[in-house]
């Protein structure tokens, strides 16, 4: 049985290896038929969709590769809205937590859901369900510095803004930086 988080609106469904190689394979029209999900193509501005397909291919495929048992901290969830059976987005954490208890929670949604609260309870439901790690004290994030939709997500999630950095990108990116702390 495959773990999975509801909400009131959604169902999040993080992907195991074998679902993730179906997805860098074949695409996600193979995946949605195989997780029994109407077809809904992503709409993400090109940062985020080429930022999702490396962490596809160098991320989340050898990660759960190589902790299988953990998988679902080192992969995409789905965040299926559960009224129309379709994904809407991503969302995941990078890793464990790591010696001083912290993780990166990252996530992505389709451009046509946007501006109705679902990035907000989907972080909700996965920080929830990883602060049920006693190991785990921190949850950190980043959103780019025009981005103000995701940081209203994380406002609304009790995350407190700790900074500002640049990502050293093809494109270099202002981000701030976000922490949740336990």
């Amino acid at each position: 049985m495959m773990i999975q988080l509801r909400t009131p609106r959604l169902t999040l469904i993080p992907l195991n290896n074998p679902l993730l190689q179906v997805w860098m394979q074949s695409g996600r029209k193979d995946l949605e038929k195989i997780l029994e999900l109407q077809p809904n193509h992503w709409n993400l501005e090109l940062f985020y969709e080429q930022e999702t397909v490396q962490a596809l291919r160098d991320y989340w495929i050898p990660q759960t590769a190589k902790f299988p048992l953990d998988y679902y901290w080192y992969t995409n969830w789905e965040i299926i809205l559960t009224a129309s059976s379709c994904s809407v987005g991503g969302i995941g954490f990078a890793g464990l937590p790591d010696n001083d208890g912290a993780t990166e929670i990252g996530y992505a949604l389709d451009q046509k859901f946007r501006g109705q609260g679902i990035a907000t309870e989907a972080v909700q439901a996965l920080c929830d369900w990883a602060f049920q790690d006693s190991g785990l004290r921190i949850i950190r994030a980043e959103t780019p510095v025009n981005n103000v939709g995701s940081q209203r997500v994380l406002e609304k999630n009790d995350f407190q803004k700790t900074g500002e950095k640049t990502l050293a990108l093809e494109n270099p990116m202002q981000v701030f930086t976000w922490e949740r702390l336990r």
